[in-house]
């Protein structure tokens, strides 16, 4: 009885562990209703508090709208400290506590404009103020408002992103030594590869006029190709994970973990992955790489809006733009912020994809990652023997 409740705590702190390594999908018996929903309360809830802080600040003026709106900024922290607590302790919800806070936020995209509709006799479309809009179509606003809050929120979760996120910035910041050695190795390939570009006259023509929407749909697409290029990667490297499970590695893996007291005396069989499990690796990895590559790619926007301000006067700019070039608030033209943007974005790029094929680039930027989910992989195979020996 005693090693059964021992087997249980250190299967509960590892799972905690996976949620905190940013992947919670390894937890055995992963479900919406018992880890996802729980998790997603203090999201949900600032959200729901937070579209009642809009009303407020419609109705109130002056002093008075600052006041209350401090007030409710304060409930929504509170609530999401309050709440994250009660989420990590809940087991699960059952069906009728589930459906009770599904049908509780289904139903605020209604309340909230017929609360401002019982006040105003009329409602305002957030983007709209000043405009009568019929109440419907706020409502409709908040539907969309919410539903895409929901779904969000709800990946989110399910993947870890958050702690994932910030694993990989805590990463770049605690190791500046090896971004510094990062830059150093990145730029100057793509300086090789992009710096004669920079001074093209039709791409400044083309940029001045580029609107910065469209330079932000250019970047999505180059991180989208970062992305699928790290899941071509990562499929190779499971195969090749999941055969090596020998107890000399899962010992090592297990090191710094909840499970570093279990004695490991042979290889374990390998462990499949769904296709939840497999998403998840992939959200690590490719995270760790856009992090990566966001490093390179500032390092590379700096560079270019330097050179740009020491080479290219307002008088060539103007004469490769054709006209006087339109200035950012900075005082700089667009044109040179642009192009810089998208270099860097497609610099960024090729170092990412570099690292991952290049065998050098690959042992020195890409072993670090794909390390992370060697060990979440091995640790995943003793927590299921774990399972498995207690009879959970």
């Amino acid at each position: 009885m005693i090693l059964a409740v021992a087997s249980e705590t250190v299967l509960r702190r590892t799972e905690q562990w996976f949620v905190r390594q940013g992947a919670p999908t390894m937890i055995e018996g992963y479900g919406f209703r018992s880890h996802v929903l729980p998790r997603m309360l203090p999201a949900l809830t600032f959200v729901a508090v937070g579209s009642l802080a809009w009303l407020v600040l419609l109705r109130s003026a002056g002093l008075s709208k600052w006041v209350l709106l401090g007030v409710i900024v304060a409930v929504m922290v509170t609530a999401w400290v309050l709440l994250s607590v009660l989420g990590r302790r809940l087991p699960e919800f059952s069906r009728g506590s589930t459906l009770l806070v599904l049908v509780a936020y289904a139903a605020m995209p209604v309340i909230v404009p017929l609360l401002q509709l019982a006040i105003d006799d009329e409602v305002t479309t957030p983007g709209a103020e000043g405009a009568e809009t019929p109440w419907w179509v706020t409502a409709l606003w908040f539907v969309v408002f919410f539903g895409v809050a929901f779904v969000a929120t709800m990946l989110a979760t399910t993947y870890g992103l958050g702690s994932l996120l910030r694993a990989a910035i805590r990463h770049v910041i605690a190791d500046l030594g090896n971004s510094v050695h990062l830059i150093g190795r990145a730029l100057p390939p793509m300086l090789f590869v992009t710096l004669f570009l920079f001074f093209t006259g039709e791409l400044w023509q083309a940029m001045d006029k580029l609107p910065w929407p469209r330079v932000s749909l250019i970047v999505l697409l180059f991180a989208a190709i970062t992305v699928l290029a790290a899941a071509a990667r990562l499929r190779d490297e499971i195969g090749r994970v999941e055969q090596d499970l020998r107890p000399e590695i899962l010992s090592v893996a297990c090191k710094g973990t909840p499970l570093s007291g279990v004695e490991i005396t042979e290889p374990l069989p390998p462990k499949r992955l769904n296709g939840r499990q497999t998403r998840n690796l992939l959200v690590m990895l490719a995270i760790r790489q856009l992090v990566q590559a966001a490093v390179v790619g500032l390092a590379l926007f700096a560079f270019f809006v330097v050179l740009g301000l020491i080479v290219v006067t307002p008088a060539i700019a103007e004469q490769w733009i054709g006209e006087p070039p339109k200035l950012s608030w900075l005082g700089v033209p667009q044109a040179m912020l642009r192009n810089a943007t998208l270099f860097a974005a497609f610099g960024s790029m090729y170092f990412s994809v570099i690292s991952m094929s290049d065998a050098e680039h690959r042992r020195q930027f890409f072993a670090p990652v794909i390390e992370k989910v060697e060990r979440t992989l091995e640790v995943r195979a003793v927590y299921l023997n774990v399972r498995e020996r207690a009879g959970v």
